[in-house]
Formats: structure tokens, C-alpha cells, sequence
């Protein structure tokens, strides 16, 4: 499977995409890395793995249709198949959704649909939830509002510290994204959208 990574940030959830390719567990290879933030992080994890990176900034654009149709065509060249958002802070708008209906998922640190949207560990902590997690889902044109696929949850105890869940969510994270994937690619597990079967 050619997958593309969106990222934004630090990249541990593309980092942790790479090293279950690499140990044989996810059957796939990022053809691209898509940042739409000049200098972050998951940048130079690119360039240590060799994945060709396209860097965008969104002011350089009149609208979201400018830019994604520019994204598109370089998904296009590399013959991407699937995009997998891993730390991705932007809405994916109509361009993509329509070029990649049903084969774009995101990971977001919470349980949906509960917290949604940025900051969904801060979220949580101020809530003073017991329970949190990590859900993967389908894309679609909301805020986190796609069909759910895999879901894994993450106990807070007493005493623990934003930056103690953080580091619990990643941990999770970084098992369930390249697995969940997996499970995609294969057609294999309960995965549905809009009740059919992705295979």
C-alpha cells in the first residue's frame, strides 16, 4: 500500500508508522510525508528515513481548494493510495475527500466523539475524566466526526499530570495506529463505513 503521512508537528505517530514498516508488521510504504508547517519536527524525521516531503503554508494560498488540489496532484504522481493524518491540524476539504472518498483516516487522542477538535488530552485533564484513549476513524468534513474504526482507552489516575496522560495517549497510539492500518489494508476485522465493508 503507497501511503502519504500528514503531520504538522513533532511526527511520533509517522515515526511509529515507519518502525512497524520496518519491523515487518505493517505492510506499506510512505511514498510522502505532506506538512503544512515549514520546520516542524516530523520534517527531519523525513529526512533521516528518506521520505520525500511536501511543505506548504496556507497563507501562500488563496482558498483550501488551492492548496489541496496542489497536495492532490502530488499524491497523484506518486500513485498514493491511502493517507493516514497523524498530527494533521487542518480540516481535510472536498478536493481530497472526493479523490480519496473512504481511504483517508486520522488517529485523535481522545475517546470519540468525546473531545474533539485541538487540545483533546487538555481537554480531558480539565474535564477530570477517569477515562480517556485514542480513536482511529474515517475522515470526513468535520471536526473528528468520521465513523469510528478502532478505539483504545487510557485509565487516568489520581495525581497524574497532563504531560503523564500525554505520554500514556502516545504510548497507545503509537501500537494502535500501525495495527488499525494493517487491519485496513487487509480487509480483515469489523470495519465499516456507512455500513459497507472496506476491503
Amino acid at each position: 500500500m503507497k501511503l502519504a503521512i500528514f503531520a504538522s508537528g513533532n511526527g511520533s505517530n509517522f515515526q511509529s508508522i515507519l518502525d512497524a514498516i520496518e519491523n515487518g508488521t505493517l505492510q506499506a510504504t510512505v511514498e510522502l510525508l505532506v506538512c503544512d508547517k515549514p520546520g516542524a519536527f516530523v520534517m527531519e524525521r523525513a529526512a533521516a528515513a528518506g521520505v520525500p516531503v511536501f511543505s506548504f503554508s496556507a497563507k501562500d494560498y488563496s482558498n483550501k481548494e488551492e492548496y489541496e488540489q496542489e497536495i492532490l496532484e502530488k499524491l497523484k504522481s506518486r500513485g498514493i493510495e491511502f493517507i493516514a493524518l497523524a498530527g494533521y491540524m487542518r480540516l481535510i476539504g472536498n478536493v481530497l475527500l472526493s479523490a480519496y472518498e473512504k481511504r483517508i483516516v486520522n488517529i485523535h487522542p481522545s475517546l470519540l466523539p468525546a473531545f474533539p477538535g485541538k487540545d483533546a488530552i487538555g481537554q480531558a485533564f480539565e474535564a477530570g475524566v477517569k477515562v480517556t484513549g485514542a480513536t482511529i476513524h474515517f475522515v470526513d468534513a468535520g471536526m473528528d466526526t468520521g465513523p469510528i474504526i478502532a478505539q483504545q482507552a487510557v485509565e487516568i489516575s489520581d495525581g497524574e499530570t497532563e504531560e503523564d496522560i500525554a505520554a500514556k495517549i502516545h504510548q497507545v497510539e503509537h501500537q494502535l495506529y500501525p495495527k488499525t492500518l494493517q487491519q485496513i489494508f487487509e480487509g480483515s476485522g469489523k470495519i465499516f463505513y456507512h455500513g459497507s465493508t472496506v476491503v
